[in-house]
């Protein structure tokens, strides 16, 4: 009897003390320290308005306003940091070859029409601007505005190449690195841990059995950004005829685990923002605001800004 009053009242104190803490956090973690907060996020700098990861892209989202442009990087043959999300160029230029195996002055321009990535049986056409832009270019270009950079590969070069870049253009405090890898995104951290980094797949799911367990609250998190896709657009990327019922039920779960209130608040309430990606219609942009995500990564920045006028969406300061 004793026993089982010694377990409950443990169980009931640690229960009592995880929520307490899950919804002030504050009380044991400091909050980190946020340099920008981005509730506009243009996804390769908005593919479905201008040809993706292109300075075009990049100078529209920014005239709209964008709080946040995120783009690709890979490492050339002569090992120029060059923005780009595929590693091979096929399906982007018609090239078949590496970038790795390509000097930079060799790689060829876009097709004039590429696939719109998250949006389902929708193309973007070029303009005049077709070429793939280094990475150095985008962050003399644009001084001033917060960039989230993809590291696409593993490659120490590149680590800390755009490391040493963002220290040269004094970007520690308008840019977060990373990548879904764990390799690539520890890598990133050990290299510059000033430059703020994301979540990786491993931590997300790590992230996701602390919340669970309800231990979150009493474990440090070095990230400071959570991108995450929300599982229920693949009907906008996939055809829903063609989805299978386990692919379904597999979507359901993921939704259902990762969508989830109480967890973004309690993240921002650590000064970590939450992104939610890629959103391209107006129903998941109410969805994902409704549910606490900081921002919204989208292929369409006009679309987005639209909304978030109409809406009154204004940054959580």
């Amino acid at each position: 009897m004793c026993a089982a009053v010694y377990v409950l009242s443990t169980v009931t104190g640690y229960v009592l003390t995880s929520a307490l803490l899950m919804k002030w956090p504050t009380l044991l973690h400091g909050r980190k320290r946020e340099t920008f907060v981005s509730r506009h996020i243009s996804h390769r700098g908005g593919a479905a308005e201008n040809l993706e990861n292109t300075m075009a892209a990049f100078k529209h989202a920014v005239d709209l306003g964008t709080d946040m442009l995120e783009l690709d990087c890979h490492l050339t043959k002569d090992e120029q940091v060059v923005v780009s999300h595929d590693s091979n160029l096929i399906r982007s230029t018609g090239m078949e070859a590496y970038i790795s195996d390509v000097v930079y002055a060799d790689l060829p321009s876009y097709l004039r029409k590429l696939d719109v990535t998250f949006q389902r049986e929708c193309y973007c056409e070029a303009g005049e601007d077709k070429c793939m832009p280094l990475l150095r270019d985008v962050f003399e270009a644009f001084p001033s505005t917060p960039i989230n950079v993809d590291i696409k590969v593993n490659n120490d070069t590149l680590i800390k190449k755009v490391s040493e870049m963002v220290m040269q253009y004094d970007r520690e405090h308008l840019t977060v690195w990373g990548n879904s890898s764990n390799k690539i995104a520890k890598k990133c951290y050990k290299e510059n841990p000033r430059i703020p980094v994301l979540f990786s797949l491993a931590r997300v799911l790590q992230l996701l059995g602390l919340f669970y367990t309800g231990l979150l609250p009493f474990v440090p998190l070095k990230e400071q950004f959570l991108e995450i896709p929300m599982p229920s657009i693949i009907t906008k990327i996939k055809d829903p005829s063609k989805i299978t019922r386990t692919q379904r039920i597999i979507t359901w779960l993921a939704d259902s685990l990762l969508m989830r209130k109480a967890l973004f608040d309690h993240l921002t309430a650590r000064g970590i923002q939450v992104y939610i990606w890629v959103l391209n219609d107006d129903e998941d942009f109410q969805r994902a605001f409704d549910l606490g995500a900081t921002g919204v990564m989208t292929d369409f920045p006009t679309k987005l800004k639209d909304f978030i006028e109409r809406n009154d969406i204004t940054k959580p300061y």
